[in-house]
């Protein structure tokens, strides 16, 4: 049995898939977080959260690294860690410092810093002659405009160092461009408590349909596990809406998809102990990297694929933290294709409604998670607003975009918000 430390996590599906992967590993884990209630708060009435079902829950500064690492020693010389974790983007970067500390596998703390940091994969994907956009990155309004307009509008303008789509906008024209600028001075902490570095980066607006690429690296090898497509509505916003397990490409698109990631992941040297989610977008002029995540897919993809596969990359991810070979093999699920759709609303106010219906009982359904009456809603501007998903598979071949398209037009339809 291997213990290993898990620090903080995202509260949506990876915060429960994680728990439920190291124990049918075989394995027991101590949780370790500065804020407990974070928890607390995001379990249903009457119920405890997976992660609180730790060996042992401690709770410390894990925003404060130089006051971390020695703390993470001193449990480490009693609880004796095989592998330490964590799902939540904001805490990537502070495993990897902890794992290179306590001689734990992992990928190396520049590697997933560089990754971690949108500016720092563009500079190093530039550097190692990778095609992109072109792009600036600036902390000051005047060295900002000024580089807006030398790339040309329209252009993406995003912060460095935030997660889900947040504060990420289509920009075509200075007036907007101060807007997001405006906006991201004013969010100065993430909802972690960590002060995020001001500055803004902008990058030339790509077209074509945006794929990820799901990979696991052990050994200094990369395995491709297989391509998600991604539909995105919402704009000026990049709200993720839906996804499908694999992506309809022709073989010519998914390969160039998948040499693409691995070349990114070479670049930025994670290439061992990492399960990597990479997004691209299949432009006029040939594939681009969009970024790098050094984790499993966010959004259930992760499930998407085991619906198809019967790959389990939460296990994937615990087995490459404990430095062992993950296992990838295939089996036969009866799934040719799973797909994914968000309910995201358009405006704020109050739900009283869902078309819902016999929806658990349509063709295909395998998962429904939908929001209660009487929730108050946000208009959405990220991924972190979605009243509810629905995920479907097809056993014959590509439908089950189409499936799940048919079942989110009859809950909108419902959609009744005051």
């Amino acid at each position: 049995m291997a213990h290993l430390l898990v620090v903080e996590s995202w509260v949506g599906s990876m915060s429960r898939l994680l728990p439920r992967a190291i124990r049918e590993g075989g394995h027991e884990f101590t949780f370790l977080t500065r804020d407990l209630h974070h928890y607390l708060r995001s379990a249903p009435e009457g119920t405890a959260h997976p992660l609180l079902g730790a060996r042992n829950v401690i709770t410390a500064d894990t925003n404060d690294l130089d006051a971390l690492l020695p703390e993470v020693e001193r449990l480490h010389s009693v609880l004796g860690f095989d592998g330490v974790i964590t799902s939540c983007d904001y805490y990537l970067p502070t495993v990897a410092r902890i794992a290179g500390h306590l001689g734990l596998p992992g990928p190396g703390p520049e590697a997933v810093g560089n990754a971690c940091r949108k500016d720092a994969t563009r500079r190093v994907l530039a550097d190692a002659g990778l095609p992109g956009p072109r792009f600036a990155v600036h902390e000051e309004w005047a060295g900002l405009a000024s580089a807006a307009r030398e790339i040309g509008y329209p252009l993406v303008a995003k912060p460095v160092d935030l997660c889900a789509g947040m504060y990420v906008r289509r920009v075509d024209d200075e007036a907007q461009l101060a807007e997001v600028f405006r906006a991201l001075a004013d969010f100065p902490v993430n909802a972690r408590g960590q002060r995020r570095t001001p500055a803004v980066l902008l990058e030339e607006l790509l077209d074509g349909p945006e794929v990820s690429v799901e990979t696991v690296s052990y050994a200094g090898a990369v395995h491709i596990v297989g391509v998600t497509d991604k539909s995105i509505g919402g704009a000026p916003a990049f709200i993720e809406t839906g996804h499908m397990f694999p992506a309809d490409l022709s073989l010519a698109d998914t390969d160039a998809a998948e040499q693409t990631a691995l070349g990114a992941l070479k670049a930025l040297g994670l290439t061992d102990g990492v399960v990597a989610h990479t997004e691209i977008k299949l432009t006029s002029a040939g594939p681009r990297v969009v970024e790098v995540n050094p984790r499993p897919a966010g959004n259930r993809i992760t499930e998407l694929v085991r619906h198809v596969t019967g790959i389990d990359l939460a296990a994937a991810f615990v087995d490459v933290a404990l430095g062992r070979a993950p296992d990838l093999g295939r089996t036969d699920t009866g799934l040719r294709s799973a797909a994914i759709g968000f309910l995201v609303p358009d405006r704020a106010g109050t739900l009283e409604a869902l078309g819902a219906g016999q929806l658990a009982d349509g063709e295909g359904v395998l998962e429904v998670q939908l929001a209660e009456p009487g929730k108050t809603v946000k208009a959405a501007g990220s991924n972190n607003e979605y009243l509810g998903h629905v995920m479907a598979g097809d056993p014959e071949g590509l439908g089950a975009r189409d499936r799940v398209e048919g079942l989110l037009s009859g809950l909108r339809a419902g959609l009744v918000i005051r």
